[in-house]
């Protein structure tokens, strides 16, 4: 048996609470036989990948008995399916990656949106190749990503390519202004990554806040956090949250919210985009 992955139990969750008051037996009887009390089950608990035409078919089913079942609900649990069974480029990386670094890429290819915060460091979505590089290995906690650093710097960049494909991902990217003096022993590497985020700042799907160093104590001072959402579908959404040696995808609704609501609290004490941009371009004219 497969391990679940988040997609899957967001799928599953979804498909239950769409499922509602019916028990799963309901269910398969009204199916004329297209599913079976224990399919159903494999799919509600993230015990097997469901295919898309079985997804596909058990919502005609829901709206058939009138449940809620819009265009844009079905295209994005259909999105879940589909990478579930779909091999992504990240396979090729599968000796360098964790779960939950694949999980998160996973998600990221699928998502409307990403609301980033980031306490010490740029957000990976917007890191130049040598920044990568540089902050990679000087976070490196183990072995096994001090050698893998190449591989994991190639995977990173490969991930931004979900900022300029045909529909852009959405990044809505809060930065605490520490995260801007970081030095390294790379010359010109801070020069470049800060043109880099006024460059990426400037795309319609891009925002970029800082919060400034004498910003009032807030919410954001412990970790640093993404909130992966996918549309009108806030019961979709997960948060990755990263520590030191680990990292970790958190999908109960109401953790999901605090995040969410802990973001916003984040860009109301942040610096506007214009102004966030003019300091960025301040202190880049300091290296």
């Amino acid at each position: 048996m497969s391990t679940p992955t988040v997609r899957r139990r967001r799928l599953g969750a979804k498909l239950r609470a769409l499922r509602g008051e019916l028990t799963l037996k309901e269910v398969a009887e009204r199916s004329n036989g297209r599913f079976v009390y224990s399919k159903l089950s494999r799919i509600e608990t993230a015990r097997s990948a469901p295919k898309t035409q079985d997804i596909d078919a058990l919502l005609d089913l829901y709206a058939d008995l009138g449940r809620d079942v819009s265009g844009e609900l079905r295209a994005a649990l259909l999105m879940l399916a589909k990478e579930e069974t779909q091999h992504g480029w990240w396979n090729s990386y599968r000796g360098v990656l964790t779960p939950v670094y694949e999980d998160l890429i996973s998600l990221e290819a699928g998502a409307h949106s990403v609301s980033a915060w980031q306490l010490g460091a740029i957000p990976g979505l917007l890191q130049t190749g040598e920044y990568a590089r540089d902050i990679i290995r000087a976070t490196a906690m183990s072995e096994a990503v001090e050698a893998h650093v190449d591989a994991l710097v190639q995977v990173r960049l490969a991930r931004q390519a979900m900022l300029t494909r045909a529909e852009p991902l959405i990044l809505r990217a809060i930065i605490a202004e520490q995260a801007l003096y970081s030095t390294s022993s790379t010359d010109g590497l801070m020069h470049e990554q800060l043109g880099r985020l006024l460059t990426m700042g400037k795309r319609p799907n891009i925002s970029i806040q800082v919060v400034p160093s004498n910003a009032p104590l807030h919410v954001g001072q412990s970790e640093s956090f993404s909130v992966l959402g996918f549309g009108p579908h806030a019961d979709l959404d997960v948060v990755h949250a990263e520590g030191l040696t680990s990292a970790l995808h958190i999908e109960e609704r109401e953790q999901v919210a605090a995040y969410r609501d802990a973001w916003r609290q984040l860009a109301s004490v942040a610096l506007p985009v214009e102004a966030s941009a003019e300091l960025i371009t301040e202190i880049r004219k300091g290296i």
